[in-house]
């Protein structure tokens, strides 16, 4: 059987071996906490290789059904995204 001892040969007495295994499991929670929350943040940003920037036609949708526009602005600011707004001159053909 092998018996780890110090320098002077005493055993891992004195209670040691308590703060060194506490020690441990508190240093693979944060490792864990760590990974977990690197997950957490790359998810929440679109993740990697996935889409990072959103559609500007959806985002119009997304304000129009949240209320943050007027069905008129969305009318206008659609037109505009599509290209096909009225121009300032009284012209109605696309700029």
């Amino acid at each position: 059987m092998l018996i780890f001892s110090d320098i002077d040969g005493h055993h891992m007495d004195g209670g040691w071996w308590v703060v060194m295994a506490i020690g441990m499991v508190l240093f693979w929670a944060l490792v864990i906490v760590g990974l977990v929350w690197l997950v957490r943040e790359l998810a929440g940003r679109g993740g990697i290789g996935l889409k990072l920037r959103q559609d500007p036609l959806e985002l119009l949708d997304r304000r129009l059904a949240e209320g943050t526009i007027s069905p008129e602005d969305y009318s206008e600011r659609r037109e505009i995204l599509r290209g096909s707004a009225p121009r300032e001159d009284g012209d109605d053909r696309p700029a």
